[in-house]
């Protein structure tokens, strides 16, 4: 059960943090608008937490040796901890857009590189190792969509 609890916890918080930074990134840079960039971090949050709840289900429902209460704490730990990506929203919320997406980028890298830590501290790895490779990953993500907004605005516009 508790492997179960920290594959969706470690899942959804890596994916919901890298996804919605991603998206936010990229609408940001596309758009500038602080509604649009509000309503993708909640529809990220809500379609991206059930999408990735029952594609960890049915991927633990393929592990014959998962029971069937496993495979549920499993599926409710992924998306409770993807639905967490919602928190996003709130320096959109109560900061100048350009402000909030720095704030978000801190936020974002920090859980990265504290779940990071946790993770290689318990696989006995060298942290740095891990977190480097983890936020490498992350800066990789928002770097191309930010490029990739920047790109849609310019030839499809905005």
């Amino acid at each position: 059960m508790r492997e179960s609890l920290k594959t969706g916890v470690t899942f959804g918080l890596t994916s919901g943090t890298i996804t919605t930074l991603g998206l936010m990134i990229g609408l940001y840079s596309g758009t500038n608008s602080r509604g649009i960039v509000i309503g993708g971090i909640l529809t990220i949050a809500v379609a991206d937490s059930l999408s990735d709840a029952l594609g960890i289900h049915i991927s633990e429902e393929a592990d014959h040796t998962r029971t069937t209460l496993q495979v549920w704490a499993a599926t409710v730990a992924t998306f409770l901890s993807k639905l967490c990506a919602i928190i996003f929203v709130v320096p959109v919320l109560l900061f100048e857009l350009p402000t909030a997406i720095i704030i978000n980028l801190a936020w974002g890298l920090s859980l990265i590189t504290t779940l990071s830590y946790y993770l290689a501290k318990n696989q006995g790895a060298k942290p740095w190792k891990v977190i480097l490779e983890h936020l490498a990953i992350t800066v990789l993500v928002v770097a191309l969509t930010h490029y990739l907004g920047k790109l849609i605005a310019n030839y499809i516009g905005s």
